[in-house]
């Protein structure tokens, strides 16, 4: 396994003018501590000293320019990736990150966790703005695991959580519309905001509309008019890329399919 010294060129090499070489965290001061997002991270429930021993992990931070990637499909194993500012994408794509988008990631996620039933990454991740992450190796990660049982459960509870968003997209995809899709979409983006302590109503889309068509399972013009017909209902305002919602609980009711008429078919 590379050191984690090894990872910045190893990036580097892959997006030459990508990547900022790596930080080095003091390793006399907790790295989570000072983390406005740390209570959305991995380890929650810890006792102060395991929180001390898993912050022993945390020696190196890196941060990759927006467009570039953090890894790629059939990379190995090494590490997994907590975002700490910024945010990514990740899909099945070429080097371009050119591909189906399978999701968004906001500071607090981590990311990396398709490597692990088979050690190699089925995803890309690409950077949609400058961005941190902190490197966590995945082999300490999971020998501290064993000696702290509520890190494991906080391991567990990540995985948990990727297998439900998975069937919850898979059922989006199956059984909602295209209205009803970016209502989801808009509401799900909110609540992640909400939990980082910002704005309900009012964002900023970090992603493309091409890379939203992708997720959402629909070609580039309908998602389009799927925004104008929001437009023309009042409930939600885009500016750019910045979003306003304007009527929340009638955003809700769209999510539902209660609409007055449909903005688009498939």
């Amino acid at each position: 396994m590379h050191s984690l010294l090894n990872v910045a060129t190893d990036l580097e090499e892959r997006n030459p003018i990508g990547v900022v070489p790596p930080i080095n965290v003091n390793p006399y001061r907790a790295a989570c501590v000072d983390c406005r997002v740390s209570s959305l991270c991995l380890p929650t429930g810890l006792c102060k000293h395991g929180n001390d021993r898993f912050s022993e992990l945390i020696r190196q931070r890196i941060r990759i320019k927006k467009g570039y990637g953090l890894y790629h499909a059939n990379d190995p194993l090494e590490y997994l990736y907590a975002v700490r500012l910024g945010s990514f994408k990740t899909c099945f794509a070429n080097a371009e990150g050119q591909g189906l988008v399978t999701n968004f990631w906001m500071p607090g996620d981590t990311m990396g966790c398709d490597a692990i039933s088979t050690n190699r990454h089925v995803c890309s991740a690409f950077a949609l703005e400058d961005s941190e992450v902190c490197l966590i190796p995945y082999q300490r990660l999971e020998s501290l695991a064993h000696e702290f049982p509520f890190l494991q459960q906080s391991l567990n509870r990540l995985l948990s959580s990727e297998i439900v968003r998975e069937h919850k997209r898979l059922l989006m995809m199956c059984n909602l519309t295209a209205e009803e899709r970016m209502a989801s979409f808009l509401l799900g983006l909110s609540k992640r905001y909400v939990e980082r302590g910002f704005s309900a109503h009012s964002f900023v889309l970090r992603m493309s509309r091409d890379d939203i068509a992708s997720y959402l399972g629909l070609r580039l013009e309908t998602v389009c008019r799927c925004i104008a017909h929001l437009r023309h209902l009042d409930i939600v305002q885009f500016s750019g890329r910045t979003v306003e919602i304007l009527n929340l609980p009638g955003l809700k009711v769209l999510e539902h399919g209660y609409s007055k008429g449909s903005a688009a078919n498939q």
